[in-house]
């Protein structure tokens, strides 16, 4: 099944938060992809990434970021899907600095902004099953319940 959900973390180190976000995605049978790619050690393929999602049949990207979380910000400047972006805690700031980098993205670049940690991952993925549901009958009976 083609991937509804692109889920990109910058680094391996990054999967530890965001498992939360593909277990609650499995729970509501929402087929999904994750992948590691920085938006500062590869730009390109960050790139490549964005602007490939829609015509993957993906139809929200998920982006968990730590330290200056330029990487919600930088897919949404190549794609039009809908972006959430999870502040990932880092030292020394504890996930503030990710929080005001993903939350103060300039107009025309929209990043919905998730609260820093597992909280934030868990509702991402509530909330890519709510977007997905305006669609699909399955998820959004699966919300209900």
């Amino acid at each position: 099944m083609k991937p509804k959900v692109l889920i990109i973390i910058g680094s391996k180190s990054d999967e530890q938060v965001m498992s939360e976000t593909n277990r609650l995605l499995k729970d509501f049978n929402v087929p999904f992809e994750l992948v590691v790619c920085s938006a500062h050690r590869s730009p390109q393929r960050t790139k490549r990434l964005a602007q490939s999602a829609e015509k993957k049949g993906v139809k929200i990207i998920i982006c968990g970021a730590g330290m200056a979380a330029h990487l919600p910000g930088v897919v949404a400047s190549w794609t039009n899907l809908p972006v959430i972006g999870v502040p990932l805690p880092s030292l020394p700031f504890k996930g503030m600095d990710s929080f005001f980098s993903i939350l103060q993205m300039p107009s025309g670049v929209p990043v919905a902004t998730m609260s820093v940690g597992v909280a934030g991952a868990k509702n991402a993925a509530i909330l890519a099953a709510q977007i997905l549901a305006l669609s699909d009958d399955k998820i959004r009976k699966k919300l209900r319940k």
